[in-house]
């Protein structure tokens, strides 16, 4: 999601890949032509995360693993080498859902994780040029399990939750959503300061699944260790390895492996999620019986953010438009407010790619008269003054839809849930400076869960918990099935879930989006799954359920119980095999 202000901060933008320099060293890319390109993913990365806040980054209080194990002769000394060390906290619970008593397990600890390339044999460790083994990189990944009292693994599904950013913890869906236990915030404006209302989860979801909530390498309390320790887990493959490797050892150690198996990812997690199912599939041989995306994207050359740095690429505007008319209509800025919102979605949807796509594509030979319909149209549809569309050139980004929409009254409409406003930082601005949601209930879902992982799942001691983490390195570049190598592309990860979609005919989809998200605008995510390249049977795997909420669908309560009730059935179809009811 945006960092920290917004998608300007230039200091946290400006550095590349270091595998994206290997495509002008090795002749294998015109790097001059992917820079601009790799910058603008840069800049996007950093926006998606589950939240991102007005606050600096949260640091380590603990000390990684000693990386200085040299001898007197400088040799190093593996015997002196400090390797995490798997740990494991267990709690009982229980939780009321729809007026019955669950009565739960709950395990907090940390599996250790390995990169692509390592060998559980230590005698086949590489080695380096001078001969010694070289000391592989490691990470510690936390997670919180939750399962039900009592039933039958086999009998009973596990679904793997994780937020995105890249970089943010899982926090958000662990307390705001599925948890047994919910931190309460105000509906559409900023919450009030702790103490913070933290109740029992009428919508948790161990009703329909045992849950395990796991934090990305180097999040919550979750750590990275080795020499290379960020490019070997800061990126999209390398944590996509990271999650397989934490999922298989997790099934080992608890006895799941013949579990109904779910994936639950939400912004930046859609994308994980879709590079995991595929590694799951193809390279462990572990068959998912569904994967839950919520606020997705899958390509993000289709991102309303920055788009203007893409010129030539017009789609980004076309998918934005229908939450942009959602916003407008949340705040009554639409000229002769429509009563019903899914009709005008419809229409709007319509519009995008029909009349406005032709706008758009005609470029600078859209004639002056064409030019001021389009603009008209738009001003119906988004409320934002026929000049300033004009003046856009019938292109505003979602940033800029931000700052002006409440412009006159001094106002920023959120971002990642435009149902929220907030006073505005710089009125001269030409985007928004910040996200009034972030602001809202940062601070909330931050207290409740340092609160709650202590007092209740006794894990964390004096340890830190990472909300956040700097991911301006991030490796962008993505090899997708069927590539020989990384691709020099802005990241589109479509193809790994068609073809874990095609691996696994049985795979089912359910897509969640809010209309007032945006940061993954609703219609995005409709556009990308009728695009997968997949046979048109397999489209009917998919399913689409939308909400009046924004990227995080459950911080509207009445929006959490539909999310709650949809993905509760979706397990429970999917799970069971041969009518066979299951625990």
């Amino acid at each position: 999601m945006r960092s920290l202000d917004d998608s300007k901060n230039d200091a946290t933008v400006a550095v590349l890949p270091e595998s994206a320099v290997l495509f002008d060293a090795t002749g294998e890319g015109d790097f001059g032509k992917i820079k601009g390109r790799l910058l603008r993913m840069q800049k996007l990365f950093l926006k998606l995360g589950g939240v991102v806040f007005l606050s600096a980054m949260i640091t380590a209080s603990v000390a990684e693993p000693s990386q200085d194990n040299t001898t007197a002769s400088g040799k190093i000394d593996a015997v002196k080498i400090d390797h995490f060390k798997s740990e494991q906290q267990i709690s009982a619970g229980s939780v009321l859902i729809g007026g019955k008593r669950v009565q739960y397990n709950a395990f907090a600890g940390t599996l250790i994780a390995h990169t692509k390339e390592w060998d559980d044999v230590p005698q086949n460790a590489e080695k380096d040029e001078k001969g010694e083994k070289k000391i592989p990189s490691e990470a510690s990944i936390f997670y919180v399990a939750y399962f039900k009292s009592g039933a039958k693994s086999s009998d009973r599904p596990v679904t793997f939750f994780f937020n995105g950013g890249p970089g943010s913890a899982t926090v958000w869906l662990h307390m705001g959503a599925f948890g047994p236990k919910r931190v309460v915030t105000a509906s559409d404006v900023h919450a009030p300061a702790a103490p913070y209302p933290i109740v029992n989860n009428d919508f948790s979801l161990l009703d329909a699944t045992d849950l395990v909530f796991v934090d990305a390498p180097g999040t919550g309390f979750s750590r990275i260790s080795g020499k290379e320790r960020e490019k070997d887990f800061f990126g999209v493959d390398q944590d996509a390895h990271a999650f397989a490797d934490f999922i298989t050892q997790f099934l080992t150690k608890y006895g799941r492996w013949n579990s109904p198996k779910y994936l639950f990812g939400e912004s930046y997690g859609t994308t994980r999620a879709a590079v995991l199912a595929n590694l799951l599939e193809s390279d462990h041989s572990v068959d998912l019986n569904g994967i839950i995306l919520l606020s997705q994207i899958l390509n993000f050359d289709n991102s309303v953010d920055g788009p203007e740095t893409n010129p030539g690429i017009d789609l980004p505007y076309q998918l934005s438009l229908p939450t942009y008319t959602a916003t407008a209509w949340y705040h009554h800025r639409l000229p002769g407010q429509p009563k019903a919102l899914p009709p005008l979605l419809a229409e709007v949807e319509h519009f995008a790619m029909t009349d406005y796509a032709q706008a758009l594509m005609a470029g600078s030979t859209l004639s002056s008269e064409q030019r001021n319909l389009t603009a008209e149209k738009l001003h119906h549809y988004t409320g934002l003054p026929v000049s300033y569309i004009l003046k856009a050139n019938l292109r505003v980004s979602g940033g800029e839809f931000e700052k002006t929409l409440q412009n006159e009254d001094g106002t920023t409409t959120g971002r990642l849930d435009s149902r929220f406003s907030g006073p505005t930082m710089d009125p001269l601005s030409k985007e928004a400076g910040y996200d009034p949601l972030s602001a809202a209930i940062g601070s909330a879902y931050v207290s409740a869960f340092n609160d709650y992982v202590r007092k209740d799942l006794k894990f964390g001691g004096n340890r830190t918990f990472k909300l956040f983490i700097d991911t301006s390195k991030w490796d962008f570049l993505h090899q997708p099935p069927g590539a020989s190598a990384p691709l020099p592309q802005a990241t589109n990860v479509m193809p790994d879930l068609a073809a874990a979609m095609k691996y696994n005919p049985n795979l089912k989809i359910l897509l969640n989006a809010g209309y007032f998200d945006l940061a993954t605008p609703f219609y995005e995510g409709v556009y990308e799954m009728q695009h997968l390249s997949i046979p048109a049977k397999l489209q009917g795997n998919i399913e689409y359920r939308f909400y009046e909420s924004g990227h995080m669908v459950y911080a509207h309560e009445a929006s959490l119980k539909k999310l709650h009730d949809n993905v509760a059935e979706f397990i429970s179809k999917t799970a069971a095999v041969g009518g066979k009811k299951l625990s």
